[in-house]
């Protein structure tokens, strides 16, 4: 088990952080953030890595979220947690997460700030926020809002509804629910499947989505960035691999 809480691995452009304190549900404290946001950056100024993976240790939790002893202390706040699911969510590179186990409060946000979510069959959600008193940040009700809706964002947050695998499913949460014994490979195989994409146009088209789910494109910028991708080398290997019937190889410029 580390230190920080975490393990990172890299396979190829595919890296993988793996929470890694299942005896505590994966729980993250203060200094687990500051590693997780210290990696992060790291991984995002990676100018070979294209996708990466997220998921937890053991079978029971992929993540319970913040340190519930270090909120009863003053030692962490909604606010801390908002600067990693923001660092995460922030990401270029398309993001993967693989949920081994139950996901709650904090940990289904980090999740959330995931492109793709796979989920194991069995495995609960609930944000349990409005049960201890807390109002969730606000950065967060805007991700819940934007990416699940109103009606579902309501649920999970002014309700503090659980949901199981398949109301995850029906509600956008998760994107595939699959037996545990599968979950890995399939996260694997999805991750292996967006680094053999062309990365310049991926980071660039995920950039842009996310300006326009949040309303603030800036159109030219934009338009700078297509022309950028349809100048690139990436699209004459694109290009020329289909015509010669081979992989391309991309280099993402």
């Amino acid at each position: 088990m580390s230190e920080a809480g975490f393990e990172l691995t890299r396979t190829g452009g595919v890296a993988c952080i793996r929470l890694d304190r299942p005896q505590q549900h994966n729980s993250l404290g203060s200094a687990d953030i500051r590693a997780l946001r210290e990696a992060l950056a790291a991984l995002g100024a990676d100018a070979e890595l294209r996708v990466l993976l997220l998921t937890g240790a053991g079978e029971r939790s992929f993540c319970s979220g913040a340190s519930l002893k270090e909120l009863a202390s003053g030692e962490m706040s909604g606010e801390l947690f908002s600067t990693l699911t923001d660092a995460l969510a922030s990401l270029e590179l398309p993001t993967v997460c693989a949920l081994n186990g139950d996901a709650w409060g904090g940990g289904a946000e980090l999740a959330l700030c995931c492109d793709y979510r796979l989920g194991v069959e069995g495995m609960r959600m609930r944000v349990p926020a409005a049960r201890i008193g807390l109002c969730y940040p606000l950065s967060g009700l805007q991700r819940y809002v934007g990416k699940l809706g109103l009606d579902v964002a309501t649920r999970m947050l002014v309700g503090a509804e659980e949901f199981d695998a398949q109301g995850l499913r029906e509600a956008g949460f998760l994107h595939r629910v699959l037996p545990r014994e599968q979950l890995q490979a399939q996260a694997m195989e999805l991750a292996q499947s967006l680094a053999d994409l062309a990365p310049l146009a991926v980071r660039t088209m995920k950039r842009l989505l996310g300006q326009i789910a949040r309303g603030d494109l800036d159109a030219r910028a934009a338009q700078l960035a297509i022309d950028a991708c349809a100048a690139s080398a990436d699209l004459q290997e694109g290009l020329t691999a289909q015509r010669e019937k081979r992989t391309p190889r991309f280099s993402g410029s």
